[in-house]
Parts: structure tokens; sequence; C-alpha cells
């Protein structure tokens, strides 16, 4: 029964985002745009430091850009509406896949475009596509939790936004510091971190999954 509603939800979102491709074609132009004004600002290859630094800004102002809407722009009455056919879990777990489908493209996009203007300097891609994995999951996860908690007062998007930042920390001290080693192309994965990683997600899910139900009522 989970598994049936969380399905026509994830169809439902995919099919309201094709309705309003502006909202995704300006997270795009967003992301574009920010990668080739910093490509006009440095003009030369940067040191590795920065360029990780440079990447997961940017991706990180992307995915809150991008996963806001979850339930910022929910009217009332649909949600009313939704409370009566499915179940609060069915919800959260529909909004955090297809965010998280959303942010691991974004994220893609994102790689190309920066490798194609800013440089390549990766030298271990295929820990960094983990980590890539990973954070968009861990993203999208997280502030789609936010979104809901910020959607239940007036100034939402302001309140997102100071929630998510502090939040976010930890997260982001992690992918720093295995997309760091994989710039750097270290012989062997940092297991720790990436068991880190994963448990952080596992973590946020489960939270998410357990709480949302009390949000939901409110």
């Amino acid at each position: 029964m989970l598994f049936l509603q969380v399905k026509y939800l994830v169809a439902k979102e995919v099919k309201l985002e094709m309705r309003n491709k502006y909202a995704l074609g300006g997270i795009l132009l967003y992301v574009v745009s920010t990668i080739f004004v910093s490509y006009l600002s440095f003009k030369q290859i940067i040191n590795p430091a920065t360029w990780n630094a440079l990447f997961w800004i940017i991706l990180l102002f992307a995915s809150i850009n991008g996963v806001a809407k979850s339930f910022l722009n929910e009217t009332r009455g649909k949600l009313l509406y939704l409370y009566t056919l499915v179940s609060p879990q069915a919800v959260i777990l529909s909004k955090i896949i297809y965010n998280s489908l959303l942010l691991i493209v974004l994220s893609a996009l994102c790689l190309f475009v920066y490798s194609v203007f800013i440089g390549n300097i990766i030298q271990d891609l295929s820990l960094f596509l983990v980590t890539l994995l990973l954070g968009s999951i861990g993203f999208s996860s997280l502030l789609t939790m936010v979104s809901a908690i910020a959607s239940k007062t007036s100034n939402n998007f302001t309140l997102m936004a100071i929630l998510s930042f502090p939040i976010m920390v930890p997260l982001l001290m992690v992918l720093i510091k295995l997309s760091r080693n994989a710039i750097d192309g270290l012989e062997n994965w940092d297991l720790n971190y990436l068991m880190v990683l994963v448990f952080l997600n596992i973590i946020i899910i489960a939270l998410s999954y357990l709480l949302f139900r009390y949000l939901w009522r409110d």
C-alpha cells in the first residue's frame, strides 16, 4: 500500500514538473550562469581547495533553490486533499525520492558544465561520483524536511535558509573531505567517511519518516 502511494505521488511530482518547465529551467540557468561567472572571474587553473569549495557552494545553493518548492508552493487545499488520500509517510518519502532524482540530474549537469568551463582536476572520478550521489540524496532528504517545517510559517523561504545551513554543516564537512580525496587521487578510499555519509543519509531519512506525520497533522 505504501509503495503504491509513493509510486503515485512520485509520478504526480514528475508530471507537475513537466508542466512547469520554467522552474526547472530557472535552476539550470542559475547553475550555468554561476559557473560561467566563476570562469570569467578566474580565467586560469585554480588550486584544488578552491575548485572543491566553489563546486559545493554552487551545488548547495542550486539544491536549496530546487528543493525549496517541495512544500513552500503547496496550497493548503491541496495538502488537505492529500491528507484524505495518502499517508504522511508516503508524502515525505515521495518528496525525498523525487528531489533526490532531481538533484542527481542537477549534480551531473553541474559537474559537466563545471568541468567544461573551470576544468576537471579530479583524479579519482569514481569516488567523486559516489560522493556526489550520496551528497545529492543527503541534500534532498534534509532540505525536503526543512521545507516542510518552513512551510508552516509566513516567512517560509527565509526560515528554510536559516534552518538548513546549520544542519548542513556536518554533511558538508564529510562531502568536502571525500571530494578532496577524490581530487587528490588517494589510492585507498576513506571508508570511514563514506560510512559516516551513508549513516547521515539514513538518519535524516529515518527521522523525516518518523517525525513528518506529527507535522502533517498540524
